[in-house]
């Protein structure tokens, strides 16, 4: 063990320490210490003694007082990442040296205990998990992390950074703690931050209502949806961005702070505090949208092409159009029966049955 963990401990012990299970405090010049694996106080004279009977204990002290961030948030992260409140020592140091893996939106985090007893911590793309680190592209500056996260796999941009499109293929294979938090914030900006105030029951909720109100310029139209019809139509807007299909968010902000939205916030682990620009800018659009008059249409079609629309909405809807083959014939979003729909349904000018659109 490295003298300089022992040292401080013991320095620290002068004024007594309670700590993940060990107390510790100097009387009579000797070292009194007690274990929640031990029933009885231990009396130790010297620092090697001290070292010989609680290397573990000694050097999970160290880490969290010397070498974690003391910043409240960070320190309370990673604690949660080895499950520090719940699993005494003895058998945590068991399950580290094995490694602890945790999930965090799309990020897989693993802490590892090296040889010499230090944290090390494996982020990668949970899609990666398992996969061999050699086969991955390798980083170690957290602020790579910012690059990664701006486009997907398709290395199209990622305007909105916690929705479930995080490009893999990478790995972290040996961060710090510093660096570790660091690294997630770049992946999720103040996701640990918003997740620690919601642990201490002090999340800022900023609801529709009080959002919408702060609005002005171009986006103060959003305003107008402040009409008897209003709920209504935000639950519209919730349901088309806040799902988990489309962001890893757990939605807190309802219409306003005295009535829930119908529509499911999601199950993520980390929570949205307030409709983010992306839901305002896409409420901007609607806005406009839904003040228009409404028209009558007359379409002829087939019970299969009604349901073949159908499935089209849903599969561009939930992102699955991508993911439906050529040859799934049978599917109602398939390229080629969406062409052949195309080709009986439209006329050379792109309307929908040769029925042209009123304006």
């Amino acid at each position: 063990m490295d003298d300089t963990h022992v040292e401080a401990f013991a320095e620290a012990a002068s004024d007594g320490i309670a700590f993940d299970g060990i107390e510790a405090a100097v009387e009579g010049g000797r070292y009194a210490v007690e274990t929640t694996a031990e029933a009885e106080s231990t009396s130790i004279a010297d620092l090697d003694g001290l070292a010989a009977s609680y290397p573990e204990y000694i050097s999970n002290w160290y880490f969290w007082h010397a070498k974690a961030p003391q910043a409240e948030p960070r320190w309370a992260y990673l604690r949660w990442l080895e499950n520090a409140e719940s699993t005494p020592i003895p058998d945590r140091y068991d399950q580290l040296r094995e490694g602890l893996t945790t999930t965090w939106g799309e990020l897989s985090i693993t802490v590892t205990l090296d040889e010499d007893d230090e944290r090390v911590y494996d982020l990668r793309h949970v899609d990666d998990t398992g996969t061999d680190a050699d086969s991955l592209d390798a980083y170690d500056d957290p602020l790579d992390a910012r690059t990664l996260a701006k486009h997907d796999d398709r290395d199209r941009y990622r305007p909105l950074k916690t929705a479930p499109t995080l490009q893999s293929g990478w790995v972290f294979p040996e961060l710090g703690p510093t660096e570790l938090v660091q690294a997630v914030d770049f992946f999720y900006p103040a996701t640990i931050s918003n997740w620690h105030r919601e642990r201490e029951g002090e999340l800022d909720v900023s609801h529709w209502r009080d959002t919408v109100d702060r609005q002005t310029g171009i986006y103060g139209v959003v305003k107008t949806w402040d009409r008897g019809d209003g709920y209504e139509h935000v639950n519209w807007v919730a349901e088309a961005c806040c799902d988990d299909s489309q962001c890893l968010k757990r939605r807190e902000w309802q219409y306003d702070d005295e009535t829930e939205l119908d529509v499911d916030g999601g199950s993520g682990k980390f929570p949205c505090r307030e409709p983010c620009s992306l839901v305002i800018a896409g409420a901007r659009k609607w806005t406009k949208l839904e003040g228009e008059q409404s028209q009558t249409y007359e379409f002829e079609l087939t019970p299969s092409e009604k349901e073949q629309l159908e499935a089209i909405i849903d599969a561009v809807a939930d992102g699955e159009a991508d993911d439906i083959r050529e040859a799934d014939i049978y599917e109602g979003a398939n390229r080629y029966r969406a062409r052949f729909l195309r080709a009986k349904l439209f006329d050379d000018e792109g309307n929908l049955g040769g029925v042209e659109t009123e304006q």
